[in-house]
């Protein structure tokens, strides 16, 4: 007999339709299940999975269906950690998460980040343990107590595993205690509940009842009077823990093929909470009248212009409404994965909004003024930067405005444009990110650009003081240029930056014309002997002298950059380098290897302890120079299983010793 849909007790009267956003790592299968999900409901994809290129995994894929009458608009969300922006701007908008997983519990680790994304912006969370196919004979209690310890929520199983010699057939409903086999594409199979997992189901559901008892005082109290809960019993406190946040569940099943896919459907559609339970919870105000919707994504498509991909907190959003002082210019929603135009979105509807010019992402906009601002999740600070150029000078304008763009589409991007290196730098959360950027440039905005290693920022500063005299004295018929300056130039105290003055007596210089000479002082330490800027000096106007009628303003000016550039080449000029703090965030079994990445590269270990909040992490401190930083997280992601991160922040600046002098005087 097929499985049946049987409503749960606490029934499921919705408001619109509800948002399930698919998290998790890199090659747990999120795109898989999504694909299974939808033709699980009726729509089938028009294209086929093999047709998938790499960039399907660096953006959110958004698609609707109708699961037994209630409709749903699913999110498959990238499991790179440079796009972790993309997959938390997701959850924003989500009523329910899934965190799809494997079962191999050496690999549990990759789940934290995910975890700790879902507990910060509190979304209710199923667990989809994938590729259950694959699952050792022994390993199902080893598999929950490795995602345990990941989860600072307590999480219960809904299913055991039925297995035949050496093959995962069915499953166990702990919570109804039916059995069912699998069958491959379609419901799966009621079947007896075969001896052989009698005893497991029993201690599972003892521990499922156990847990949920801790979070509702009607359940302990059967539970202690040796009373068995009921299926009604535990449905009802599932539900108001999974809404709550208080317990995520673990359902397994192998979406590939289909297996239990159909389950993981009927437990959003009881447990999932629906638009309205989500706008409390992020803070909508009840009181706001009219249409409010969320930006969670924009997009600049080639002809259509600007879409903003949003939420509809509270509708119906009809098109050519004017929101926020711009008129909308269409609504565009997605059955399957294929757009259709449609006059008005209801409440719940995930659609995208045209023509929102000006409106950024993670705005919350009204047909009122002044809407207050829902939560949105901040980028991440930046951990790896090019220095892009078009490849045509032509092209610089529309480099311009392509990156910003780039910008409104990814936040977590930045670009900044470097004057003093003479670079545009664009900055992320990864190469991959930053390829992925460069590569949009050339596809959907048409500026090819080239890539680059950003320059060091270095600085120059001195070592001894000096007293340097010069004198300009010129005669080019009618007036000339005459001026006399006796400057004397000392270093400072690292940080403590320029100073210019003023030691006149007697007027051998003109008041008139001292304000030229610092001018002229300062002007000249944007580029020292060495080729940078220079910084942390002194410099003090002690003698001179002048003509009635060739001295000027000019003439003092070019009498002052003489003195200082001879003034500074012969004070011991000196290279500094910029110091960066980085604190460095690795699952504990990599700390070694993180700290002997930071030494490898001319780092200080400061020291490391636990990272706050993050069972089995540790947090390193070290200061970095920051010509070592270009490429730091590519290796640290290589050596922590793609799960190490850092942030990093100007300290100081110190004079740059040995061969890492030479390297950088090579590089100019």
């Amino acid at each position: 007999m097929p499985e049946k849909d049987t409503p749960a007790p606490n029934g499921t009267g919705r408001h619109g339709p509800r948002a399930i956003a698919l998290v998790g790592p890199q090659g747990a299968g999120k795109s898989t299940l999504f694909e299974a999900m939808l033709a699980a409901a009726g729509s089938p994809l028009k294209r086929p999975t093999e047709a998938r290129d790499r960039t399907m995994g660096t953006e959110t894929r958004l698609g609707h269906c109708t699961y037994l009458g209630e409709s749903f608009a699913l999110l498959d969300c990238p499991g790179s950690v440079e796009f972790a922006h993309e997959a938390a701007s997701a959850l924003a908008i989500a009523d329910m998460a899934v965190l799809v997983c494997e079962p191999d519990p050496t690999r549990a680790l990759g789940l934290a980040p995910v975890f700790r994304m879902l507990e910060e912006q509190g979304v209710p969370c199923l667990v989809f343990v994938n590729k259950i196919d694959t699952m050792a004979e022994s390993s199902v209690r080893e598999t929950m107590e490795a995602l345990q310890t990941q989860s600072r929520r307590p999480l219960v199983l809904r299913q055991v595993p039925i297995r035949e010699g050496e093959e995962i057939t069915g499953y166990v409903d702990l919570v109804s205690e039916r059995a069912y086999r699998y069958r491959r594409g379609e419901p799966s199979e009621l079947i007896r509940m075969p001896e052989a997992v009698v005893e497991r189901e029993r201690e599972a559901r003892t521990v499922l009842a156990e847990t949920l008892a801790d979070h509702d005082d009607a359940l302990l109290e059967k539970l202690i009077e040796d009373s068995v809960a009921t299926p009604e019993d535990l449905y009802r406190v599932m539900h108001q823990d999974l809404v709550a946040g208080a317990v995520d569940a673990v359902l397994l099943g192998c979406a590939e093929r289909g297996g239990g896919v159909r389950r993981l459907w009927k437990a959003l559609r009881h447990d999932a909470p629906d638009v309205v339970e989500t706008a409390a919870r992020r803070g909508l105000d009840p009181a706001l009248e009219g249409p409010v919707a969320q930006i969670f994504k924009s997009v600049h498509t080639g002809h259509g212009g600007k879409l903003s991909y949003a939420r509809i907190w509270r509708g119906p959003l009809k098109d050519g409404t004017t929101l926020e002082g711009t008129r909308l210019g269409g609504i565009t929603r997605f059955p399957g994965l294929e757009a259709e135009k449609v006059p008005e979105a209801a409440s719940g509807d995930v659609v995208a909004l045209g023509r929102l010019e000006g409106l950024a992402t993670g705005r919350t906009i009204s047909t009122g003024k002044d809407t207050a601002q829902l939560p949105f999740p901040a980028p991440l600070p930046p951990v790896h930067a090019l220095a892009v150029a078009t490849e045509d000078r032509k092209d610089d304008v529309r480099l311009t405005a392509a990156l910003g763009k780039l910008m409104e589409e990814d936040p977590s991007l930045s670009v900044t444009q470097d004057a003093e290196l003479g670079q545009i730098l664009i900055e992320g959360q990864g190469d991959i990110h930053l390829q992925t950027a460069v590569a949009r440039l050339g596809k959907a905005h048409g500026v090819k650009v080239t890539v680059a290693k950003p320059r060091t920022p270095y600085r120059e500063t001195i070592r001894r003081p000096v007293r340097q005299h010069a004198r300009l004295k010129r005669q080019t018929g009618g007036h000339g240029q005459f001026a006399d300056v006796t400057l004397e130039i000392e270093p400072r105290g690292r940080g403590e930056g320029f100073a210019f003055i003023d030691k006149i007596v007697g007027g051998v210089v003109p008041r008139r014309f001292i304000p030229a000479v610092g001018e002229s002082a300062e002007e000249s330490t944007r580029k020292g002997p060495l080729g940078h800027p220079v910084v942390d000096i002194a410099v003090t106007l002690v003698d001179g002298g002048f003509h009635s009628v060739d001295s000027s303003d000019m003439a003092f000016a070019t009498a002052t950059r003489m003195a200082m550039q001879e003034g500074l080449a012969a004070a011991g000029p000196v290279l500094l380098e910029p110091i960066h703090h980085v604190s460095m965030y690795v699952p504990n079994g990599f700390t070694a290897a993180a700290q002997r990445l930071l030494s490898e590269r001319r780092g200080q270990i400061l020291g490391y302890s636990e990272r706050e909040g993050w069972p089995g992490w540790d947090e390193v401190q070290a200061l970095v120079p920051a010509a070592e930083l270009h490429g730091m997280i590519i290796e640290l992601r290589s050596m922590s299983m793609g799960l190490g991160t850092y942030v990093h922040r100007f300290d100081h600046l110190a004079e740059v010793q040995g061969a890492a002098a030479a390297r950088a005087a090579a590089a100019g």
